[in-house]
Formats: structure tokens, sequence, C-alpha cells
């Protein structure tokens, strides 16, 4: 049994194993000693039950019973049973198998070897996407209260900008006034010339020449107050600093005149580029200037001054706005900033408030403090482009 034709020896499954090399079929045994390696299965003898009733046969004779009297019933075949590796390399699907077939050694798939790790994982899923769904509502709720406020903020700066005119209205209208009456008295003066019998030519073109430059100087004052006093969303964009407080200065510099007031300007050497919106930030300048003006209105002739000037510190961009008043009482300093704090007997106590708002809404800091010569100081910070 152990040697083939030829006298080689075969022992053990050594002739099973090469059979199922070379096999072009699939290969069954009643014998389940050769199950779980080459064959593929089926309904086998167990081993096993026949090593039991042998033994058991064998106590009894070696009890003292006779051979003759021991019987042992026929052991069927066992529940056929199917190593998995071999249907699954023979191409035998499961369906064909009798209905209590057990098949064994069988691979767990994916979701059986790897269960407990994809739960945790779902789960680990399933919460990140509860976050990231958590965080865009509150991103989105967060974009939606940003633009009501900013609206809010511009509904605000625009009936302070109103407020702040008001009070400058006196001034605006000498301002208008003068290069009006010049006009007038100039073209009053050419149409007598013209009803001569030899008008100066050259006379009339230099009163033309007047009316055009007092056209334009009041043309700038409207356009001044026009960009002053519009209505328009926050928008930031690329701005230069010192256009935005030049146009701030060429507004007030006639009421500071009306005022007996010496306002200066110094622009620092280099263009500070910052990202703001122009007309929000001329209000925060105007408010401080106005501040600053009334601040000095009972001082005397020869120390009526505001100062204004930009300068780079760092990576940011100053507003400097100076008096020579009697400044700000320390008990006050902290508190200037606060909404309906004010000092004026008229006064709302808003406009600082506002100028806050707006500086922080372009991600900077405005701060007020007393001078050592005396006067107050309020500095505008805000970051450059780069």
């Amino acid at each position: 049994m152990s040697v083939d034709g030829t006298g080689v020896a075969h022992e053990g499954d050594t002739a099973l194993r090469r059979l199922r090399a070379v096999a072009n079929a699939p290969i069954f045994s009643y014998q389940d000693a050769f199950f779980g390696g080459e064959t593929v299965g089926g309904p086998m003898h167990s081993t096993a039950e026949t090593s039991r009733k042998t033994v058991s046969a064998v106590i009894r004779i070696l009890a003292g019973e006779k051979p003759v009297d021991v019987r042992t019933e026929p052991i069927p075949l066992a529940s056929p049973r199917y190593d998995w590796r071999e249907l699954r390399r023979w191409g035998i699907s499961a369906n064909n198998l009798p209905p209590d077939s057990e098949i064994l050694f069988r691979e767990p798939n994916v979701w059986e070897r790897y269960r407990w790790q994809m739960l945790m994982i779902t789960v680990v899923f399933l919460v990140q996407a509860g976050l990231i769904s958590g965080l865009l509502h509150e991103r989105r709720r967060r974009r939606v209260a940003e633009v009501e406020s900013r609206q809010r903020l511009a509904e605000l700066a625009h009936a302070n900008r109103y407020s702040a005119v008001g009070e400058l209205t006196t001034s605006i209208a000498h301002e208008l006034s003068q290069p009006l009456g010049s006009i007038l008295t100039n073209t009053e003066t050419a149409e007598l010339m013209l009803q001569g019998t030899s008008p100066d030519l050259d006379e009339i073109r230099h009163i033309l020449a007047d009316i055009r430059r007092d056209d334009q100087r009041a043309s700038e004052v409207i356009r001044r107050l026009r960009n002053v006093l519009k209505k328009s969303p926050f928008e930031a964009r690329d701005i230069g600093l010192g256009d935005t407080v030049r146009d701030v200065i060429g507004f007030v510099a006639a009421v500071a005149v009306g005022r007996r007031i010496t306002l200066t300007y110094m622009p620092a050497l280099d263009d500070l580029r910052i990202k703001g919106d122009p007309v929000q930030l001329q209000q925060v300048v105007l408010n401080l200037i106005i501040n600053a003006m009334d601040a000095i209105s009972d001082s005397e002739a020869g120390k009526r001054e505001v100062n204004v000037w930009t300068v780079q510190s760092g990576n940011q961009a100053e507003i400097r706005v100076a008096d020579t008043g009697p400044g700000i009482v320390a008990s006050d300093l902290a508190n200037v900033f606060n909404p309906f704090f004010t000092t004026k007997p008229q006064g709302m106590g808003m406009g600082l408030a506002i100028a806050r708002t707006i500086v922080e809404a372009h991600h900077g800091t405005i701060s007020a403090e007393n001078q050592p010569s005396g006067g107050a100081l309020f500095m505008i910070r805000l970051p450059i482009i780069r």
C-alpha cells in the first residue's frame, strides 16, 4: 500500500500530495485523516469515532469479556465536511453542497477580520462628519451675523457722519459761499466789460480763469462732502493711507481756518498701503479732528493747534491726531471709547465708540493718551499690506 509499481515508497500522504499537485479534478476521500490538506471533503468516516469504539472493545476484552460477545454497531459516515480552500480552488459553489454540510478552513472576509476596527473607523467618521457639519453651520451663522453686524455698523457710521458734518454746516456753507460769490462778481464784471465798445479780451480771459478756479474749488468742496456723506456697505480694498487722510484734511481745512485753528498734516515718507474702507476710515479721522478742534475751542489764540501725521511703525501704519488743549481727565481715559460716554454738553457719546468699532473691523487698534507737553493724542494702528 506504500510502494508503487516502480518500487518508490510513499510514506504518509506523500502520494496524495503529489497526486494533488498534478490533478485536473477535485479529489474526494472517505477518510477524514486526509481531510484538511489535499481533499475537497464530503461524507467521511470519523477516525475519532472509530478509535473510540475500538478502545472500548479492547477494554471490554481486557476485562475478561469474550471477543465473540463484543458487538459493535456499524459506524455511519459523518455529516459532510468540506475544505473551503479546495472549494474555491476548483470553483465549487457552496450552493451545490448538501444542506447539512459544514465548511471548514474558511478565511474570514474583510468585515469578519477587521469588524471592530471598521466599526471604530465608521464611528470616528460619523463623529467627524457631525463635527464638520456643526462647524460649517456655525461658520455660516457667524458669516450671516458678521454681514448683519457690518450692515448695522455701516448704518450707524452713516448716521454718525451726518452728525459730524452737521457740526460743520456753517463752515461748509462759508467755504462754498466764497467761490460762489467770487464767481458771481467776476461774471457781472465780464458782462459789463462786454457791453463796452472795445472790451479788453485779456482781462476777460483772466476773469474766466478765475471763474474756472473758483468753480473747481466749490466742486472739490462738494465732492469731499459727497464722499463723506455717501452711504455704502463696508468694502475693504487696497488703499493708500496718506491719500485717505489727505482728503479729510482738505475737507476740514476751511473749518479750521474759520475757527482760527492751525491744522497741519505731515504724511509719511513712504506710501503706506493698507486694506480698508476709505469712507469709514475717513470718518474716524474726521471725528478725531473735530473732537480735537472742540477740545481747544476755549484755548488762547497762540495755542490752538491740531497736528495730524501718518508714520510707519514696524509692520503697522499709524495715524496720530494731537491737539494743544487741556487733555483728557485721567479718570476718563479708560472710558472715552465706551458708548454714550461724553464730556460735551450736547454730545451723544457715540463718535469714539463707532470709531473704535470701525478700526477693530479693520483689524487695528485705537488708543488715547495725554501728551507730556499738554493736550490729547489719539493713535490708530492698522496692519500694512505686504
